[in-house]
């Protein structure tokens, strides 16, 4: 039983812009209508003392705890100080992340992060017209100038800043996205797909083609043809990592036991939350903080399924020669009612274009 180590907490279940693709309020499962706003005081304790016996248990070095949302800077500089400083003072190897959509972002902010040395992601789809496809308020007004200022704001306190994170839509070109992200000076982009399963599936303008591959490679060839670059993209040096036996970065690639787990509003210990995204209550385990150790959610079948490696996967991806880079897909990306999780991904075609399109940039 590989041990739990990055802890995802939903510290607010609400958000303050309307991104049409999100995978918590425009997916099929609306469990948020009936959680807490946000994560009491209780909850914090009893998050802390189960990840403080966890790491103990496991003597690990260090503890990945990731602040989340909804939006998570909707609970408020005192609030979010108050769980940050229950969780250092419980779990003192503790290291912070925050995903934010960095429209919220000031200077009391920004002191906070300092305090507890927070790295911070942005949500940012690339230039206005890419962004605001998707990414408007509830009043369909533009969000981009306000993310970043909040991304301005990061860079002034460098170490502070995580990077960005951008949705990939056809529709937006891939080399204007890419450069315009890297103007912002991110340390690292991190390119996600649409979240899609089988029976629903992602919107494409020719399904015979692998377009989310192609767009993927022409960051690629951006990316490497730059004079000089300073940030990493990080689903194509996990490609080039695990191309050359080495081990990814990230759980949507490869073949390593996933280390993560998410705490709901309420306290209870749920799978991968971008479950979420592929049918109501894919991500519950029946388990919280209160009742149940964290050793205990790592047993569950459903947290096992994401750590048996290749033979959770599909037959066909067994046999494929790219299983050991792609790992199948995204767990997500698996879903059809008729076999469940055990199909190749719904981007298996996009992958496989992707992976051997920087493979052969690779040398030797």
């Amino acid at each position: 039983m590989p041990p739990l180590q990055t802890f995802i907490l939903k510290v607010v279940n609400r958000c303050n812009i309307n991104c049409d693709y999100c995978y918590v309020f425009q997916g099929p499962d609306q469990s948020w209508r009936g959680l807490p706003v946000r994560m009491s005081i209780d909850v914090t304790h009893a998050v802390a003392r189960r990840i403080a016996e966890h790491a103990t248990a496991h003597n690990f070095d260090h503890v990945d705890v990731v602040l989340h949302g909804g939006e998570p800077l909707l609970a408020g500089p005192r609030h979010l100080g108050a769980v940050l400083r229950i969780l250092r003072e419980r779990v003192p190897l503790v290291t912070f992340e925050l995903q934010t959509n960095g429209v919220l972002i000031n200077d009391e902010w920004l002191d906070l992060f300092e305090q507890f040395g927070v790295r911070v992601g942005v949500s940012l789809d690339g230039p206005p017209a890419a962004n605001d496809r998707h990414r408007l308020s509830h009043r369909n007004r533009s969000t981009a100038d306000a993310a970043v200022r909040g991304i301005e704001l990061l860079r002034e306190r460098p170490h502070l800043f995580g990077g960005i994170l951008a949705v990939v839509d056809l529709h937006n070109d891939p080399i204007e996205v890419h450069d315009y992200l890297t103007s912002l000076g991110p340390p690292v982009i991190d390119f996600n797909l649409p979240h899609a399963t089988h029976d629903a599936p992602p919107q494409r303008i020719d399904p015979g083609e692998p377009e989310y591959g192609r767009w993927l490679g022409r960051v690629h060839d951006a990316w490497i043809g730059a004079d000089s670059y300073t940030h990493s993209v990080r689903m194509l040096e996990d490609i080039v990592a695990l191309s050359l036996g080495a081990r990814g970065a990230v759980e949507t690639l490869g073949l390593a036991p996933a280390d993560v787990v998410v705490v709901e509003s309420d306290g209870s210990i749920e799978n991968v939350d971008t479950l979420k995204a592929a049918a109501p209550d894919a991500a519950s385990l029946g388990l919280n903080v209160f009742d149940h150790t964290f050793d205990e959610a790592a047993r569950h079948p459903a947290i096992e399924q994401r750590q048996t490696g290749v033979a959770a996967l599909a037959e066909e991806c067994q046999r494929c020669p790219l299983v050991s880079v792609c790992g199948g897909g995204y767990l997500p990306h698996r879903l059809s009612t008729e076999r469940g999780y055990r199909n190749p991904s719904v981007y298996c075609e996009d992958l496989a274009y992707l992976i051997q399109h920087v493979q052969a940039s690779l040398p030797g």
